[in-house]
C-alpha cells in the first residue's frame, strides 16, 4: 500500500543502519500544520474508505470507522463546540475512556484551535476541582457513568464550570448537562479552516494539555503545540513499526499521554488503523482474544501487562498476523522478555519517553533488543548524561538524562508547563531540558534506566537505583508487586527497603525475608539487597497506576522521627 502522505512528510523512509537513521532522518514540516485537517481530512479525501478505528467492548459490540467517517464526525464536533461558545485557546476536558467519540471530540477541538485536556475517569471531585481551576477549564465532556458524572457535578457545585456535556446520555440528560451525542448528530458536517485572527500558529499555539501522574507531588500541566503529532511519526513508524493497512493496539486509556503515542497521531500517518478495546478492566485473556480475533499487527503495552500475558497459555493464541511488539512505561525484566519470545517468537522492543516528550530512545529496526535497556537515542533528540557536577558521563557512569535543545528543537517536545514559567525554567534552561531520570550508557550506546533522580538511594557510599532491585525481586514467585526506597539507618545513613505485596498463597515471615534477600544477592551486587522488608496489602499509587515511592519514603521518615523522639 502506497502512503503518499508519509512520502510528503519524510524525505527518506528507508535507512541502511542506525547510524544512517540517526544522521539522516528528517521530517518536512508543512506550513500551518494542523493534524486534524492536514492528515485526517487529507486522507479522507484521498482514500475515504481506509480503516481508521476498529472499536470493540466487553459486551460483544463492534464498530469500524473509516477516515471519511472520522473527518465528517470531527467536523460535526468542531461545529458543535463552536455553537457552545468554545473558541481558539479555550480549554476543554475530555473524560471519555475508550469511547469512539473521544476521537471525534479531540479532533474537533484541534480543528478550531481549542486546547484539549484528556483526563482519566478515575479522577475524584478533589482531582477535578484542582484541574479545572488550574487549567481554567471552560467545558467538561465526560462519559455517562455515575462515578465520574457525580464527581463532575460536585466539582461544578464547588467552583465555576461554565459547560458540561454527557456522552452516552441515553435520552434527555439531567439539568445542567448538554447531550454531546445528540449535539454531534445534529451539527453540520461542513467546516472551514480557521483564518485571520482565528488561524492557528502550529509552533506557538497549544493543542493539548496533559496532567502528569503526580508521583512526587501535585500533577504538572504539560502543554504541546500543533507540531506534536509530527514527533510521533518516529513513535509509530520506526519504534512501534506500524505497517500500511495494519492494525495497531496500544492499551492505554485516552486520559493518558500514552494514548497519543499509540491511538491517534503516528499510526494514521503510518497508514495503520488503530484498534480500540473499550475494556472495563484489564483481563489478560480477553486482551489476547482481541489481538487474535481482530488480527492486530502491532502492539504496545507496559511490562506489567506482559508479565500477566506470560502466565497465560500464549501458544494457544494465533500470533501469525503480529509483526512487532513494543513495551514502555518501566524497565522490562529480561525473564519476561525471554518467556514471551519463547512462546510467541516475537521480540519486545523497549522505548523511553515522558509526557513532556515523544519516544526519546528505543530499540529500532537496526538496534537489536538488549532486554532491560531503553535502547538508543531517537534522531532529533540530542541526548546526554550529566553527573551531579554537570559533566557529561563516561561509559558506565550514572547521570541524569538531559536533552540539548539550543541547536535543534526536537519535534514533539513540550512547550512548557501551563501558566507556570518558573516551574518550566527549573527543568529547562540554558538550552538543556533535565528529565529527572537517571541512567547509564553501555559501550554500544544503549541506555539503562536507574530511576528518578529523587528515587536513587545513597547508602554507604553506593548509589543504588530502585528498578534493578525491583526487577530482581519480581523474578521471585512470591512477589506480586514491590517498591524499593531508602530508609534512615544510624550506621549507613540510608539502607535499601523493599515494600512488597505478596502473591496469593505466600505468607509473610522471617524465613521469606531471608529467602528474598538471598534471591536479590544472587542476581545483583550483594550491597544492593534490601536490608529492610515490609509486607503490605497494597502499594500507594497515582491514579495512573504508578507507584508513589515518595509516599512510602515520607511515611518511613515520619516513623523514624517519632522513634528518635
Amino acid at each position: 500500500m502506497n502512503n503518499t502522505l508519509l512520502d510528503r512528510l519524510l524525505p527518506r523512509r528507508e535507512f541502511e543502519s542506525y547510524e544512517d537513521f540517526a544522521e539522516n532522518y528528517r521530517v518536512n514540516v508543512p506550513e500551518n500544520f494542523n493534524f486534524a485537517i492536514d492528515v485526517v481530512d487529507a486522507i479522507a479525501a484521498e482514500d475515504p474508505e481506509r480503516r481508521a478505528i476498529v472499536w470493540c467492548d466487553d459486551h460483544g459490540h463492534t464498530a469500524i470507522y473509516t477516515m471519511a467517517d472520522v473527518a465528517r464526525l470531527s467536523d460535526q464536533a468542531a461545529a458543535w463546540f463552536q455553537a457552545q461558545g468554545i473558541r481558539k485557546g479555550d480549554t476543554v476536558m475530555l473524560i471519555l475512556k475508550r469511547r469512539a467519540c473521544y476521537w471525534f471530540a479531540v479532533l474537533g477541538l484541534h480543528k478550531i484551535g481549542a486546547v484539549a485536556i484528556p483526563a482519566t475517569n478515575m479522577l475524584t471531585t478533589k482531582d477535578l476541582v484542582y484541574r479545572i481551576r488550574a487549567a481554567h477549564v471552560k467545558m467538561v465532556v465526560c462519559v455517562n457513568e455515575a462515578n465520574i458524572r457525580e464527581a463532575v457535578e460536585h466539582a461544578a457545585a464547588e467552583i465555576e464550570l461554565p459547560l458540561r456535556a454527557l456522552a452516552d446520555a441515553e435520552g434527555s440528560p439531567a439539568e445542567g448537562w448538554l447531550d454531546f451525542d445528540a449535539g454531534l448528530a445534529a451539527a453540520p458536517a461542513t467546516y472551514v479552516r480557521p483564518a485571520g485572527k482565528d488561524a492557528i500558529d502550529p509552533a506557538r499555539d497549544t493543542m493539548l494539555l496533559y496532567f502528569t501522574s503526580g508521583t512526587t507531588g501535585m500533577p504538572k500541566m504539560v502543554t504541546h503545540n500543533y507540531l506534536y503529532p509530527l514527533g510521533h511519526i518516529m513513535t509509530a513508524c520506526f519504534w512501534q513499526q506500524c505497517i500500511p493497512g495494519g492494525l495497531h493496539l496500544t492499551l492505554a486509556d485516552t486520559g493518558w499521554a500514552k494514548a497519543s503515542w499509540g491511538k491517534l497521531y503516528g499510526q494514521w500517518i503510518a497508514g495503520s488503523a488503530v484498534m480500540v478495546y473499550d475494556m472495563e478492566r484489564f483481563v489478560p485473556r480477553k486482551v489476547l482474544d482481541v489481538i487474535t480475533r481482530y488480527g492486530v499487527t502491532t502492539f504496545c503495552a507496559p511490562p506489567t501487562m506482559y508479565r500477566y500475558f506470560i502466565k497465560e497459555d500464549l501458544a494457544s493464541f494465533d500470533w501469525s498476523r503480529m509483526v512487532h511488539c513494543s513495551v514502555a512505561g518501566e524497565p522490562l525484566n529480561p525473564e519476561v522478555y525471554n518467556q514471551f519470545l519463547a512462546a510467541t517468537g516475537l521480540k519486545l522492543h523497549e522505548g523511553y519517553g515522558q509526557t513532556e516528550l515523544t519516544v526519546v530512545m528505543g530499540t529500532f529496526a537496526w538496534t537489536p533488543p538488549r532486554p532491560g535497556s531503553l535502547g538508543r537515542p531517537s534522531p532529533g533528540y540530542a541526548i546526554d548524561l550529566l553527573n551531579h557536577e554537570g559533566r557529561s558521563c563516561e561509559v558506565g557512569e550514572e547521570g541524569q538524562i538531559v536533552i540539548r535543545t539550543a541547536e535543534r528543537m526536537p519535534l514533539g517536545i513540550f512547550q512548557g508547563y501551563y501558566d507556570d514559567p518558573e516551574l518550566t525554567a527549573s527543568v529547562w534552561h540554558d538550552g538543556v531540558y533535565y528529565t529527572g531520570d537517571v541512567a547509564w550508557r553501555d559501550e554500544a550506546g544503549y541506555y539503562w534506566f536507574v530511576g528518578r533522580d529523587d528515587d536513587v538511594i545513597k547508602s554507604s557510599g553506593y548509589r543504588i537505583g530502585p528498578f534493578e532491585v525491583e526487577s530482581a525481586l519480581l523474578e521471585h514467585p512470591a512477589v506480586l508487586e514491590c517498591a524499593i526506597t531508602g530508609v534512615p539507618d544510624p550506621d549507613r545513613g540510608t539502607v535499601v527497603k523493599a515494600t512488597i505485596v505478596l502473591t496469593s498463597g505466600y505468607e509473610p515471615g522471617e524465613a521469606l525475608v531471608k529467602e528474598l534477600q538471598n534471591h536479590v544477592k544472587s542476581i545483583t551486587a550483594p550491597y544492593k539487597y534490601p536490608r529492610v522488608i515490609e509486607f503490605v496489602k497494597e502499594l500507594p499509587k497515582t491514579i495512573s497506576g504508578k507507584i508513589r515511592r515518595v509516599e512510602i519514603r515520607e511515611g518511613d521518615q515520619q516513623r523514624h522521627a517519632g522513634d528518635a523522639e
